[in-house]
């Protein structure tokens, strides 16, 4: 009975570290489109290969989500604190107007894009949304150095990105 015990928990801290280890993105995600304010249609590839040479955070949020609003204001902090670093906002957002809106409300300065089928749909299974917001740490070779940190981690992202600048 200990031998099964100690199996199910390697087994358990195996598959919940194998998330963290995640350091590049699918070729499915590079291929997801995501919209632009303009409406214009770009992949997930030509969104990482704009910021390529700067460390860059991206969010993954709503407008609708009161994590994310109550979130916004240590984003600035960090901005204001880490002026160099890209920051790329992904909307979850059921519609382009309520986005729209969002940024605008929210007063957003970054890289705006839409996913049109919203956390649960391919772009939001394919880079394993469960929670927003999310933030995601890349290099200026753009490798994934945080895959997954959520609100209440704002402590540990500014320590890595001054470790990245």
């Amino acid at each position: 009975m200990k031998k099964i015990a100690l199996y199910l928990v390697a087994a358990i801290t195996t598959l919940s570290c194998s998330n963290a280890q995640i350091k590049e993105f699918s070729k499915e995600t590079m291929q997801k489109e995501l919209v632009l304010p303009d409406n214009k249609k770009v992949t997930f590839k030509e969104l990482l290969k704009k910021h390529k040479g700067k460390v860059t955070i991206i969010e993954i949020w709503a407008s609708w989500c009161s994590d994310c609003v109550k979130a916004m204001p240590k984003v600035k902090e960090m901005q204001a604190n880490h002026p160099t670093v890209d920051m790329v906002f992904i909307s979850m957002d059921k519609a382009f107007d309520k986005w729209l809106a969002g940024i605008e409300k929210h007063e957003l300065k970054g890289d705006h894009y839409w996913v049109t089928d919203g956390m649960k749909g391919e772009f939001g299974k394919s880079i394993d949304v469960d929670w927003i917001p999310r933030y995601i740490i890349l290099d200026k070779n753009g490798k994934i150095i945080t895959y997954r940190a959520i609100e209440t981690d704002f402590e540990s992202i500014n320590a890595t990105l001054k470790t990245l600048e």
